[in-house]
């Protein structure tokens, strides 16, 4: 059976969207578009498919609707069906001619499944790249449909006028069970910039482990009744009321998601589902638009479209995705949506019928590649004694606490709170206290190394199959979604080990990628990692620098502080206070460390009494004379070797006289 050009295409001529504007996906009428002979396209993604097809008009009338369908992809056969019920095929999978025109199909699963539909259906697929296909879709809609893209702040839901003659350049995140983060500079012009691997397979993987919800829908529905405060540890909570008022600090800032976990007696089963699905929806979607915020700076740009599979025009999803970018860009960013979000990918499919060009919209190859989770070298993070005061600074200081705070240090006592991250330390032994049971971070850590995270972590090769994503430098191994493999909704069904070993990769190499972005913005090339859940743990460490090299590609110098200071090859000792630091480690440490999460909602502004002060500032202060007597016994330390090698070499004198 020979294979047919298609020489059909899709005319846009007047496209506008019918039905109810306000509904999930509404058709597309398509005025000057023949009924008669349908049109077809697949994206077959990491856990969903996404169809897009063309059907008659309800009613009768001239002209053709853009209809959408989706199923999930270990149901394929449901897809299967579908087409075949809606004689997508001609006469129920069958056609009538010797020549069979090939499908248009793109994602992952169109290389994966391409036997399937020619056993099943008897058709073949042309298989179109994923990228090339998700920005062609998304410059359909912002260039032929009036209300494609809108906003969605405090409630209100407001469309954008695009214009097609100042549209470019623009950010374009999509977000599927992995997040992309494309640079759209114009039709069949762009470039894959960087992803995460924390997206929306993540949310679902966790959300079906912790709620035991069967779908992502019913993961969003949870979500809305519930209060992430439960279990999300917020400024308040650190340094109480009063303190927030004295120092101008909202008292409901995110401090750490999960953190609340950690200091708490409660199991699993004492949370509601609910709460658990909030936090896991704010967590993760105020991630997405963190690392959004800091390519976009990077790059230049100051408008962010969002479309992916996982957005789903649910409104707090959209919400929180909008207040994360106004609040970090200072209000100078807007984060726009896109009607039809889930459907980029299989529009952009689409509307490569009838291009008679050859082209498939070749993406350029791409520099930047994901990290590759076990290849990267460590970067070597012991100082030389060439360092001194002078040439250290600047530098950027990672605080790796509940939270993650990252601060800039220019000189002796010069130093500014640069942001921060709500996925730290207590975000990681707070989802493995749920997950595993553990009962300390060290426990954790021992859980992790006896784990194999690939047994739940979905990876390009699940995705795309053994060869991987060449076009774009990702191999078979690289992962796509951490927890995107998670199909049961059981918890006894996983090793604990294996879910401890996915959470520590996912979240420090999410430390790693954002620290990254901050010191190349800032123009730092070299960062300190100090903090708790990070220092002495060789682990962490390691994950942390192997981050680092990657995408720093070795330019940028990763180096750990553990208690208080440390010894370089040749016995160089820094010092909190040679490093210029020394009074973050004092009377402003909690003015300093606080991070740059964003505010989660409104928080009830309750009476503080005077032994909750007095607990508060005695913990506080605690904590401080903690510090200074650390620091003054390692003084006292310096001060005995330093001694001890005078003496030493007033002998040496001496015997050489």
């Amino acid at each position: 059976m020979g294979e047919a050009m298609d020489c059909r295409g899709v005319d846009l001529s007047g496209a506008e969207i019918r039905g109810d504007l306000e509904g999930r996906n509404p058709p597309i009428f398509l005025p000057r578009q023949p009924a008669a002979s349908p049109l077809v396209a697949l994206d077959i993604g990491g856990t969903l498919i996404k169809l897009v097809y063309t059907a008659s008009c309800e009613g009768g009338g001239a002209g053709a609707e853009l209809r959408f369908a989706k199923f999930e992809r270990r149901r394929l056969q449901e897809c299967f069906d579908f087409i075949r019920a809606k004689g997508l095929l001609g006469c129920n999978g069958t056609r009538s001619g010797k020549e069979n025109v090939p499908l248009k199909a793109t994602g992952g699963g169109a290389y994966k499944f391409s036997d399937d539909f020619r056993e099943k259906l008897g058709v073949c697929l042309d298989k179109l790249d994923e990228m090339d296909s998700v920005v062609s879709g998304a410059n359909f809609l912002l260039q032929n449909i009036p209300g494609a893209a809108f906003t969605h702040m405090n409630g209100q839901r407001n469309p954008v006028d695009v214009s097609p003659n100042n549209l470019f350049p623009y950010l374009l995140v999509n977000i599927g069970s992995g997040v992309s983060i494309l640079k759209v500079t114009g039709n069949r012009k762009f470039e894959r910039v960087t992803g995460t691997h924390i997206g929306g397979g993540t949310m679902f993987g966790l959300a079906k482990l912790l709620t035991g919800c069967k779908s992502y829908d019913e993961f969003l529905q949870l979500s809305q009744k519930g209060d992430n405060f439960v279990l999300d540890l917020i400024v308040k909570d650190i340094c109480g009321e009063l303190v927030c008022q004295k120092q101008g600090l909202s008292t409901s800032t995110l401090a750490s998601s999960f953190g609340k976990v950690i200091t708490s007696k409660k199991r699993l089963t004492d949370y509601k589902p609910e709460d658990l699905a909030s936090t896991l929806l704010s967590a993760f979607t105020y991630n997405i638009a963190q690392i959004a915020f800091l390519v976009a700076s990077l790059l230049g740009l100051r408008r962010v479209f969002f479309g992916g599979s996982y957005i789903r025009g649910h409104k707090s999803t959209m919400e929180n995705i909008s207040f994360a970018i106004d609040f970090w860009s200072q209000s100078q960013m807007q984060a726009v949506f896109l009607r039809h979000e889930g459907y980029l990918g299989a529009l952009g499919a689409l509307m490569s019928y009838g291009d008679l060009s050859g082209e498939n919209l070749t993406l350029e190859e791409s520099k930047e590649k994901e990290p590759h989770h076990e290849s990267a070298a460590p970067v070597d993070g012991i100082l030389s004694d060439e360092e001194n005061d002078s040439n250290i600074f600047p530098y950027l200081l990672v605080n790796i606490g509940s939270g993650v705070s990252m601060i800039e240090v220019i000189g002796k006592g010069k130093f500014e709170r640069i942001i921060g991250s709500h996925l730290g330390g207590g975000t990681i032994l707070g989802l493995a206290r749920l997950l595993t049971g553990c009962s300390s971070y060290e426990e954790f850590l021992e859980l992790s190394q006896r784990g194999n995270n690939l047994s739940v972590d979905l990876t390009v090769g699940d995705i795309y199959g053994e060869e991987g994503y060449p076009k774009i430098g990702l191999p078979a191994s690289t992962t796509a979604a951490s927890f995107g493999k998670v199909n049961s909704s059981k918890l006894s069904d996983y090793k604990i080990e294996d879910l401890a070993a996915a959470l520590l990769n996912s979240f420090t190499y999410n430390i790693g990628q954002i620290a990254y972005f901050v010191a190349n913005l800032s123009g730092l090339k070299r960062i300190f990692f100090r903090g708790a859940y990070v220092c002495g743990h060789e682990k962490t460490m390691d994950k942390i620098s192997r981050s680092l090299k990657y995408w720093s590609k070795g330019e940028v110098q990763t180096t750990f502080l553990c208690h208080e200071g440390f010894l370089g090859t040749l016995g160089a000792f820094w010092s909190y206070e040679n490093m210029g630091i020394d009074s973050l480690a004092a009377h402003e440490v909690i003015r300093e460390v606080l991070l740059g999460a964003p505010y989660t909602g409104q928080f009830p502004s309750l009476p503080v009494t005077e032994q909750q002060e007095n607990g508060e500032n005695n913990t506080l202060e605690g904590e401080i004379e903690s510090l200074r007597n650390n620091n003054a016994a390692l003084k006292a330390e310096v001060e005995r070797l330093q001694s001890e090698n005078a003496e030493l070499r007033a002998k040496l004198r001496g015997a050489t006289l």
